[in-house]
């Protein structure tokens, strides 16, 4: 019996090693408003995904090639980004280590958001903002133009439990995931966060571009 019980706790620490390491490998990421993710991003376009393979881009420590999705690309509008189109993008081959899935057959329009690399290629992960164009709000259209760049100063603070506040004028407070308990909530999905003229940061909804002092700004 000893024997026994030895061994099925040999087994379960086998298995909790093992988990833990899957776990470690796991992809994760903080969720972030759509105008966070404009800011940190290097690029941002709007394109179709014309084509796919699988490519080596060198080794890792121990001389094991790293493999690598590369995405054909054609580029509709960029938002942000170098003085080139983006020809190719490129992640990871799984979603384990935040490899992103995309259609490759040219009918899907996605809003694509990356870090940028040499020679019209850039480079995503399941961190990054990239959404079916469709899906995108009339707004978070019309702020990739102008108003998320405006906003770039400001900072968007997550409430993380009720009640919250913010703790310096710069800062605008999210609370869709708190209030409405989804990431693509009323603020991600219709409101940027604008600095205004006395330097202070506050929500701004509308279509329209808003005026250069902001004085009237519409909190959420």
């Amino acid at each position: 019996m000893p024997f026994s019980v030895n061994g099925i706790l040999c087994t379960l620490a086998l298995l909790l090693l093992w988990r833990a390491e899957e776990l470690a490998e796991a992809c994760s990421c903080a969720p972030v408003h759509p105008q966070q993710a404009f800011c940190n991003a290097d690029v941002v376009i709007r394109a179709k995904v014309v084509g796919e393979r699988e490519v080596d881009s060198g080794n890792d420590i121990y001389g094991n090639p790293i493999k690598r999705i590369q995405y054909e690309v054609k580029q509709i509008k960029m938002f942000k980004g170098p003085n080139q189109d983006i020809e190719a993008v490129f992640t990871a081959p799984v979603s384990a280590v935040c490899g992103v899935t995309l259609d490759p057959t040219g009918k899907k329009e996605y809003l694509i958001s990356g870090k940028a690399e040499s020679g019209g290629r850039m480079h995503v992960t399941l961190c990054d903002y990239i959404m079916p164009w469709d899906s995108l709000s009339t707004t978070q259209k019309k702020s990739l133009s102008q108003r998320y760049q405006m906003g770039c100063e400001c900072k968007i603070v997550r409430c993380p439990s009720l009640p919250c506040e913010i703790s310096a004028p710069e800062e605008c407070l999210w609370t869709d995931l708190m209030i409405e308990k989804q990431v693509h909530g009323r603020q991600a999905n219709h409101y940027a966060c604008v600095k205004r003229a006395d330097g202070s940061c506050s929500w701004y909804r509308g279509v329209a571009p808003p005026k250069k002092e902001f004085l009237d700004a519409e909190d959420p």
